[in-house]
């Protein structure tokens, strides 16, 4: 009987470690995902629902034509490690692509995107 609670303890043990090693889910942005915007952002902001590591972590901001709108200085937040940030080029009218691709505290790569739109 007690080998048999022994291995029920460690097999939930098992089971609960791998559930709160999850993936890191994008849980709000700045500019949000499909909004349309009447002035240009100056910069993009994105957070994580945990802390994100450094070693794969990217950010592009692409304009329809595949150009870079960013300005390729994507950064953790350095108290935060679950916001991350870029500054913008100069945009003008039209809709851009969000491009993101970060480490989970779990050590898998987590990849996404998303799209919003200037209309000045």
């Amino acid at each position: 009987m007690r080998k048999i609670i022994l291995f029920l303890v460690m097999a939930g043990s098992l089971i609960s470690s791998h559930y709160a090693m999850a993936h890191a889910i994008l849980v709000r942005s700045t500019p949000e995902k499909d909004t349309v915007l009447q002035q240009a952002p100056e910069r993009i902001d994105l957070w994580f629902d945990a802390g994100v590591g450094p070693k794969y972590t990217a950010l592009a901001v692409v304009n329809t034509d595949g150009e870079r709108m960013d300005n390729g200085d994507a950064r953790l937040g350095t108290m935060d490690k679950s916001h991350l940030s870029a500054t913008l080029k100069t945009m003008i009218p039209g809709r851009y692509g969000v491009r993101y691709r970060v480490q989970s505290e779990d050590g898998h790569i987590v990849t996404g995107k998303f799209f919003f739109q200037v209309i000045e």
